[in-house]
């Protein structure tokens, strides 16, 4: 757990999220999405029950000392006034309340059920909000050769790298920014990546990718003695890239290819990526889950829904066979 968190922390918090960290596996980036749920929730209680001054900011409320008492008599119909008052006061949409929601559905189960500080999961039979899934943004092929063309940066060699591999293997930011030289093998062409619940997986890496890392690797050199000398990717402070920076180079590069308008991010250059490998593939969902490292097929299926080129000619092979005789 973050050192951050521990100063804001009641000791039942605390506990969650080292079970979060120690026994379900989840990442730094997972628990602390947990934690800020938790926190806006723990921040809520000591409002509604008056714990702190009218007058207090939100965002200045300590939880340290909220107690489990509290949590123990906040009771299903509560919780749906809490999702009224997302809603309504913090303007959260159906996303953030869904997450949130989760967010303490887990948190009354593991403090009944598993740490048993409370007698009941209040929380069992808490509905969670349903979240319209959204098709998502991807870049064409014609507006993925022109981003590719067009970065031109103070280190275009790495940049250009970090693009092609996005676009290439569909990796997440997470893992792009994690990758260390000795995950790369020249030899068997492969790439180890650490996704999510610090899960490993290996995938192969193609010509583009090889080139572009070989490209890369000399221009990397001049960063030799950084504090993180393992890590691929490093900035000019000769550290680590961290994941903010990662996201500024692909909006600047964005904006360089004219394609400002197209709504894209890391991750959904991690959506073109699978989009373009499910569509040009022949279909394999089953490849293009083990590429993205997806948990189920279920996950993957939404690429299904984006080839609207291979619907369009299927309704016309469609439309030629069942053509109306005159």
């Amino acid at each position: 757990m973050k050192e951050s968190y521990k100063n804001d922390c009641p000791y039942y918090l605390e506990d969650f999220l080292i079970n979060l960290s120690v026994i379900k596996n989840r990442g730094d980036l997972t628990s602390s999405e947990y934690y800020l749920d938790i926190r806006t929730f723990l921040r809520y209680l000591k409002v509604k029950n008056k714990m702190v001054p009218a007058e207090t900011k939100f965002n200045d409320i300590t939880i340290s000392d909220v107690p489990i008492e509290m949590i123990e008599n906040f009771t299903e119909k509560d919780a749906y006034l809490y999702m009224v008052w997302l809603k309504d006061e913090r303007q959260n949409g159906a996303s953030a309340r869904a997450r949130k929601t989760t967010s303490l559905k887990q948190f009354y189960d593991y403090l009944a059920n598993k740490a048993q500080l409370i007698p009941k999961d209040n929380m069992a039979s808490l509905e969670v909000p349903h979240v319209k899934r959204a098709l998502p943004k991807y870049l064409s092929l014609d507006e993925v050769q022109k981003l590719l063309s067009s970065i031109r940066t103070k280190n275009t060699e790495r940049d250009y790298c970090i693009i092609t591999l996005f676009l290439n293997c569909g990796m997440r930011l997470s893992e792009l920014c994690g990758i260390n030289i000795n995950d790369i093998s020249f030899e068997n062409k492969t790439l180890r990546l650490l996704g999510k619940g610090k899960k490993e997986r290996i995938i192969t890496l193609n010509n583009n990718c090889l080139d572009a890392i070989e490209k890369y690797l000399p221009y990397r050199k001049n960063y030799e003695m950084a504090q993180n000398e393992k890590a691929l990717f490093l900035s000019s402070r000769k550290n680590r890239l961290s994941r903010r920076r990662v996201q500024k180079i692909i909006e600047e590069c964005i904006m360089a290819a004219g394609l400002k308008n197209t709504g894209v991010t890391t991750h959904k250059l991690r959506h073109t990526a699978a989009t373009l490998m499910y569509n040009n593939n022949g279909g394999d969902i089953l490849a293009v889950k083990e590429i993205l490292g997806h948990e189920s097929t279920a996950t993957t299926e939404i690429y299904t829904h984006l080839g609207s080129e291979k619907m369009k000619n299927t309704m016309d092979v469609m439309e030629d066979l069942l053509k109306k005789k005159d």
